[in-house]
């Protein structure tokens, strides 16, 4: 799995963080090998067609928080139905994840192993245990690690989180390996660009 990630990041000529902190060092598959994979993959690149270009923009959205089709056309349809920014509002949805903010907080490192340790019941929200990746966080939520995930999953987390910079609309407590919602994410605080309405386009052929 972790070859196949690295070989999205190349075929699409970006650092996406698929593979969380390893894309911030030297290990990063783009700095390594820039060129896309294959035997032609050190040839030029070539202009993709138009339609080459939304299919590029919805592959990044799908590999860079993990979902499926479905998942990105259903956070399409919510946002175009809601009031403000449409392309804001998608953005919104995606990093308002439980799984991208348990990433965002330095919890995991990596989206992927984000959405696992969701999954298995290791993250509470206000205190509570919340096992659904694709819950939308709120204003004023607490997210925490259980003890037991400190001790077995996230072995070395104080020293990780030395170094973690939380978002603007997240306050961190390192010390109690608590993260707060604090305000609402805004499209410089993503880590990656990406032109939404290319994506809604390309579900409106």
């Amino acid at each position: 799995m972790a070859k196949v990630l690295e070989k999205v990041e190349r075929r699409l000529g970006e650092k996406l963080f698929i593979k969380g902190d390893r894309c911030a060092g030297p290990k990063c598959a783009m700095l390594r090998r820039s060129s896309a994979p294959g035997m032609h993959g050190k040839a030029r690149r070539r202009e993709p067609s138009e339609f080459g270009q939304l299919f590029r923009e919805k592959q990044k959205v799908r590999y860079i928080y993990g979902l499926d089709d479905k998942d990105i056309k259903r956070y399409i349809t919510i946002a175009e139905a809601k009031k403000g920014n449409f392309a804001l509002n998608v953005l919104k949805f995606l990093e308002r994840r439980l799984d991208n903010v348990v990433y965002r907080l330095g919890f995991a490192d990596s989206r992927r192993m984000a959405r696992q340790i969701v999954t298995h019941g290791h993250i509470t929200i206000n205190g509570k245990t919340a096992s659904i990746p694709s819950l939308q966080v709120k204003k004023g939520s607490v997210i925490g690690i259980k003890p037991r995930a400190i001790e077995s999953v996230c072995k070395g987390i104080d020293e990780k989180l030395k170094s973690v910079e939380a978002p603007r609309w997240m306050s961190l407590d390192k010390a109690k390996k608590t993260g707060t919602i604090i305000g609402e994410p805004e499209a410089e605080d993503v880590q990656f660009t990406v032109d939404i309405t290319k994506i809604k386009e390309f579900y409106s052929r």
